[in-house]
Parts: structure tokens; C-alpha cells; sequence
């Protein structure tokens, strides 16, 4: 028997898993194939507030209950300590004796395949079958150059998997839910979701203490964005008090600016739909530029904040002519925070507690200069604000 270990943290399970189960039955010929849901796993922190271990495992039944030859175990459920897959071959190796185990992972486990514990051992147990996540890219070469050498030095069975894949991940899932959108779930996965409040799923987040949002915010950032959040919440709350705006709207503003910045242009598209939002030609053929949009929305609709922070936030990456002083901080400093690096920003920095129109038009002056060096097109309000703050510029100079 042909007996296939497919495992994962499955926080939550949504289709993208689904498929590749069914594609791996049918690709490897399987008789079946084990869902393996980890209790603890090694190699990464489950995200706050996730089910537990069995909550997770009663996701798995639902998300791959139709599929044909598909099974879930509770073998590292059952099991304490941290989910080594050593340790669960070794406990399916004394259960099937007599069939042949082929362990499922996708690219980038397998390219990490030699700092797991105790590989050699795992590859005595059992073949390692290898599928796509995504679309061929050189990363594939990558993988076909780690598979000889394991063949050559361990004497490992690889199988290279032709399998169809669906590009989504659990973590941009997880946003999905937390924006009240979600997609790639079977509908009974989104309903216990939903009547448990996982994921911030159905939660009322609206009017929260900044200090709870702020939170809120971070957990739903990659973690290399999350230093340029803080970054621009504390840059805009500082502007807010040298230019006399509200320094609470200027650092709510700043927390959520970036709030759907991790979804791809894919999942942008997606929650504009979710939301009726009409768009130009542009914006649907630049859909990772909406997420100044996307975030405003989020904002209002999940966040529950004032019409003066949705606009900032909608704003803040293009400008827009006659801005609100409230809109000019959160361009501005998403624009100039101790994050940045780049030729000029010290010189804006300093600008910035002088003029602060003058400091918005040097920043859109920079931003429309590159834009129009790689040969995109510029929106028609980066434009438009370009235009407006650099007349008013030179008649303030001239004054």
C-alpha cells in the first residue's frame, strides 16, 4: 500500500490544501494519504489567537471530508512535546510495516529539508515527495539541484510532484477573516470560524483603545512592515502636535495606513468586490497599488474609525490636491519615517518641521520623478496633487 504524509500546521485549512491533497492522490497513486495536523510545531509560532490543536483537527475533517482517499490523524495531536515528523514516521513506520510511506512537503520545506531533526533517519523511513506551491520559478531549480544531491549523498528517494496548485497561504487567510472576507474556505470552515470568533472572524474591533489596535494592526502585518507602521504611527503623532492637528487620529491613522498592504494584488481585487468599490482601468491593472484604498475601507467598515482618518489613509499614497491637514501628516510621514532610507530623506525630515506643504511637495516631486524613471503610469491624482502643491509652493515663496 502506498501510503502518503501530508502535514502541516493547517491554521486554518482552506482550499489550497484541499487541492493538494487531491493532487497528490492522484499524481502519486496513492492509496491513501494522511492529514497531519501538528499540535506544537517546531519550525514556526502559531499565530494569536488560533483554535487549539483539536479545534484544528475537527477543521481538517470538514476542509478534506470530500476528498477520496484523504484521512486525518490525530497521531501528533495524541502526542506532547514539539510535532517532530521523525518522531510520526517512526510511529507510522511501526503501524504500516509493511507500506511504502512517501512524505509530503512543499518547496520550501524541502529546501530546509537538511536542518530538520534527524534527516537521514527520515529518509531511511520513508520517500520525500515534493509538490508546488506556487507557479514554476527558479526556485524549482533550486529544488531539483537539493533532490541530486540527496539522491547522491543520503541515498534519498525525491519525487518532483507535477501538481496544479492555488497560490494562497493561511496567513493571508487569516487576514481574510479578520477583514470579514473570507475566501479559498469551504463554507462550513468559514461558519465554525465564524460561530467560534477565530481569526478576529465576526470580532468587534471598532472603537478600540489605540493601544489594543495597535495590536490588532501588527498581527496582521508581515513582520518585515511592522517596524515601518510604528514608524509612521509615532512620526505622524509628532507631526500632529507641531502642525495642530489631533495627535489620537494621527497615530490611529499611521497604525492602520498600511493595514492590507500583505494581501496581493489578487486578494486586493477580491475585497474591493467585497466592498462595491468602483475602480479605474489604472488601479485594475495596478491592483497592488489599492491597498491605500482597501486600507481605508478596512478602516471604516471593520475598525470603525472617523471619516478623517478613512480619507488620510485612503489618500496616503498618492496625495491628492488640497489635502486636509490631517491627510498631509499621514502622506507625509509614511513617506519620511526613521524607517526610510533613500537619497534626500534627511533634507525632508528637516523640511518637514518648517513647511510642511513644502515638505509635501518635495515628497510627491520624488515620488512622480520615480515613477516616470520606470516608465509607469503615474495616477491622475498624484498628478493632480504634484500640480496644486507645487503652484501653491511657489507662490508661498514668493510671498
Amino acid at each position: 500500500m502506498r501510503l502518503g504524509v501530508y502535514g502541516g500546521s493547517f491554521n486554518p485549512p482552506h482550499t489550497g490544501h484541499a487541492l493538494a491533497a487531491a493532487e497528490l492522490i492522484r499524481n502519486l497513486n496513492l492509496d491513501r494519504l494522511l492529514i497531519v495536523p501538528a499540535a506544537n510545531p517546531p519550525h514556526k509560532t502559531l499565530a494569536a489567537g488560533s483554535p487549539t490543536p483539536e479545534e484544528r483537527l475537527a477543521l481538517c475533517r470538514v476542509a478534506f471530508g470530500g476528498i477520496i482517499g484523504a484521512e486525518i490523524c490525530d497521531i501528533e495531536i495524541r502526542r506532547e512535546g514539539k510535532s517532530y515528523t521523525v518522531d510520526t514516521l517512526a510511529a507510522l513506520r511501526a503501524q504500516y510495516p509493511e507500506d511504502e510511506l512517501i512524505l509530503v512537503m512543499g518547496t520550501d520545506m524541502f529546501l530546509s529539508f537538511s536542518t530538520w531533526r534527524e534527516p537521514e533517519r527520515i529518509i531511511s523511513m520513508a520517500a520525500l515527495a515534493v509538490m508546488h506551491r506556487d507557479d514554476k520559478t527558479a526556485t524549482w531549480d533550486s529544488v531539483v539541484l537539493e533532490a541530486e544531491r540527496l539522491r547522491r549523498e543520503l541515498g534519498a528517494k525525491v519525487i518532483e510532484v507535477e501538481n496544479r496548485c492555488e497560490q494562497i497561504s493561511s496567513s493571508t487567510v487569516r487576514r481574510y477573516l479578520a477583514f470579514d472576507a473570507p475566501d479559498s474556505l469551504h463554507p462550513a470552515v468559514v461558519e465554525m470560524i465564524r460561530q467560534k470568533g477565530w481569526y478576529l472572524c465576526g470580532a468587534d474591533l471598532k472603537g478600540l483603545p489605540y493601544e489594543q489596535m495597535r495590536e490588532i494592526s501588527l498581527s496582521l502585518h508581515d513582520e518585515g512592515r511592522r517596524s515601518h507602521v510604528l514608524g509612521t504611527a509615532d512620526t505622524a503623532a509628532a507631526l500632529a502636535e507641531r502642525w495642530g492637528a489631533d495627535p489620537d487620529l494621527a497615530r490611529r491613522s499611521g497604525i492602520l495606513h498600511d493595514i492590507t498592504k500583505a494581501l496581493r494584488g489578487k486578494e486586493q481585487l477580491h475585497l474591493c468586490a467585497r466592498y462595491g468599490m468602483m475602480l479605474s482601468k489604472l488601479q485594475r491593472e495596478n491592483p497592488k497599488l489599492l491597498h491605500a484604498k482597501t486600507g481605508a475601507v478596512v478602516a471604516r467598515e471593520i475598525f470603525g474609525e472617523s471619516e478623517d482618518v478613512v480619507n488620510a489613509i485612503w489618500w496616503h499614497t498618492t496625495g491628492r490636491a488640497g489635502m486636509t491637514l490631517l491627510e498631509k501628516i499621514i502622506y507625509i510621514a509614511d513617506y519620511m519615517e526613521p524607517n526610510r532610507c533613500f537619497p534626500g530623506v534627511e533634507i525632508l525630515r528637516d523640511l518637514v518641521w518648517k513647511d510642511l506643504d513644502a515638505a509635501i511637495f518635495q515628497g510627491l516631486d520624488q515620488a512622480v520623478a520615480h515613477v516616470r524613471k520606470q516608465n509607469c503610469p503615474l495616477d491622475p491624482d498624484s498628478l493632480s496633487a504634484w500640480n496644486y502643491y507645487r503652484n501653491n509652493t511657489e507662490r508661498s515663496l514668493s510671498l
